[in-house]
């Protein structure tokens, strides 16, 4: 099994499409290569983020190929979850085939099953793929909430080794901590605003969407709060906190594409039936990352 230390920041990444809504395999492999460039963890295509929902299968195989080809040092962590087991253990593998170094696995969605039903489900796939992999809880997409001691008893697993959490629920987020102490999990943010209090009960670091666009910041932000420097990683959240909040304003991933677009890393198309960021909201963000810059560039000049 390939080894990953689950600790850090892991970029949620998004698929870039060309003028015919196919994938842009060079901008894909670009955005990959910037952030590996900027100090990342790890790489996680093919999630949420990455509009998974209006990938095919094999588009999601085509995606997981190109970030895997174009990085040389960082894991690639595929998202490869479906509220279909047969149909997660599916993708999982041929994500495993495709280099993939993990797998994060968001839980099953619509179809709503019990916690006997979510353990059965990923410890199928754990079972099957021998890679490191992540169990994914985001109640808001799924209409299904992992209990803390369902995620106690899947991290017994050996391949089940980190939890992503986006319930936003922070006195759960502890509780998973605590009932993971004694086991080889760690707990990754799973909202960029949340990275600093997580850390500070015991988190390891955040898949984030914010990573995209202010990847060494964010680095620096989770460095210091897993290194204890608590004084530099709340000034680096409060001056992200702006971004943060914005980068939800609608629905991910619109406004994060038109944030990386704004910065020039290609254009911020999407699937249908998502839709470009509102012409109000696209004007905030262009001021709050004309802020950043002004921010870095102050920082730089010292």
């Amino acid at each position: 099994m390939t080894d990953i230390d689950f600790t850090g920041v892991f970029p949620a990444m998004t698929t870039p499409f060309d003028a015919d809504e196919e994938i842009d395999r060079e901008q894909l492999a670009e955005d990959a290569q910037r952030l590996e460039a900027a100090g990342v963890a790890g790489l996680v295509p093919a999630g949420s983020t990455g509009e998974s929902a209006t990938l095919t299968h094999d588009e999601h195989i085509e995606v997981v190929e190109t970030v895997v080809e174009a990085v040389d040092d960082v894991p690639v962590i595929a998202g490869s979850g479906s509220n279909s087991t047969h149909e997660a253990l599916d993708l999982s593998q041929r994500a495993a085939d495709a280099g993939a170094d993990g797998l994060l696995l968001i839980s099953p969605y619509y179809n709503k099953p019990e916690q006997a039903g979510l353990r059965q489900h990923f410890e199928a796939i754990a079972d099957a793929v021998d890679l490191p992999q992540i169990v994914y809880n985001v109640p808001s997409r799924t209409g299904r909430n992992i209990k803390p001691e369902t995620v106690g008893e899947l991290a017994a697993h050996e391949n089940i080794r980190a939890y992503k959490a986006a319930s936003g629920d922070i006195a759960q987020i502890s509780e998973v901590i605590e009932y993971t102490r004694g086991e080889d999990l760690s707990v990754l943010s799973g909202d960029d605003a949340l990275t600093l209090p997580i850390c500070s009960l015991g988190g390891r670091g955040v898949i984030s969407v914010a990573g995209n666009v202010e990847p060494e910041r964010m680095v620096e932000l989770v460095d210091a709060a897993v290194g204890d420097d608590l004084e530099r990683a709340r000034e680096l959240h409060y001056e992200l906190s702006p971004l943060f909040r914005h980068l939800f304003v609608e629905t991910n991933p619109i406004p994060v594409k038109a944030a990386m677009e704004i910065r020039g890393y290609g254009p911020a198309r999407l699937r249908s039936p998502l839709t470009d960021l509102e012409d109000d909201n696209h004007a905030e963000m262009e001021r709050i990352l004309a802020e950043l810059e002004t921010e870095r560039e102050a920082t730089e000049a010292v």
